[in-house]
């Protein structure tokens, strides 16, 4: 059975990631009101609950949790692997899940938390992906041919190079797999490559565009330059652009707020029946 306070504050992270997973699903951006009240909520409790019981060790780990999420939501967003609403999710969350009082067994939360997101994330993707292709198949095939058609000196190098460490699989089996990956990594390479101009680029009005949407390219606006990055636009850029252009290309990446509702649920459940603890029993 879980404590009270383990219980409000999954629920409560609950309760923001499904409003966060409705605005990444509409509008490919989560507000980040929702993520600073989170921390604001989370905090605020763990301070009043530790003030009540008279131990601000609750209090203080989940402090020392949000501190190491921040920096794992920077990391991962100077990494290219997050957008902005996606590391200021994962920055909130570590004021939630340290669920214990003391730090080594918060830290088994924090590990396996990051395992069970990095799993949900890779099969998310490949699935993401899929569905993509088969509701642009006709478009994704044709940009496929195109992709080859410009990269295929590209393709034959890798082919080429993987056929030659294959060769060496008589000496050692590690070889064989190693072959066996770079003469496959072009074809992974040319199908994201395909998913990405069929899917994620879109030609937009430009009274839509809001804040933080990536550009496809650079803009010339007057004497400035827009440079496409990976921060998006600012509402100043936003106002340049309405006033040169109609309608722009923008890079729309695949809603992954999911894969945060997702791993907490699973984490919750894992932690409620004590598979976290006895998995690490059995581990160490």
């Amino acid at each position: 059975m879980l404590n009270f306070e383990i219980i409000f504050l999954g629920v409560l992270a609950l309760v923001w990631i499904s409003f966060a997973t409705v605005q990444d699903l509409r509008k490919r951006e989560v507000a980040n009101w929702l993520n600073f009240s989170l921390i604001i909520f989370a905090l605020g409790f763990r301070f009043f609950y530790s003030l009540f019981n008279n131990d601000f060790n609750f209090f203080y780990q989940g402090l020392i949790g949000l501190g190491i999420f921040f920096v794992l939501g920077n990391l991962f967003y100077y990494g290219r692997i997050f957008a902005g609403g996606d590391a200021k999710l994962m920055i909130a969350l570590g004021a939630v899940i340290p669920f214990n009082y003391t730090f080594l067994e918060n830290s088994r939360i924090f590990i396996s938390f990051l395992f069970i997101f990095f799993f949900v994330g890779a099969f998310y993707g490949l699935f993401v992906s899929i569905f993509l292709t088969i509701k642009n198949f006709k478009k994704f095939k044709k940009e496929l041919r195109k992709q080859f058609e410009k990269k295929k000196y590209f393709v034959l190098m890798f082919l080429m190079i993987g056929l030659g460490v294959f060769g060496f699989g008589f000496l050692n089996e590690l070889f064989f797999i190693l072959g066996a990956f770079t003469f496959f990594l072009p074809y992974f390479y040319l199908y994201a490559k395909a998913i990405d101009k069929v899917c994620m680029i879109k030609n937009i009005n430009v009274s839509k565009l809001s804040e933080g949407d990536w550009l496809y390219n650079d803009l010339r606006t007057g004497k400035d330059l827009i440079k496409a990055s990976w921060d998006g636009l600012s509402q100043e850029q936003i106002k340049k652009i309405r006033r040169k252009y109609n309608k722009i290309k923008i890079r729309q990446g695949i809603p992954f707020i999911p894969v945060f509702l997702i791993s907490f649920v699973i984490l919750m459940v894992l932690f409620y029946f004590g598979i976290i603890n006895s998995l690490w029993a059995f581990l160490f």
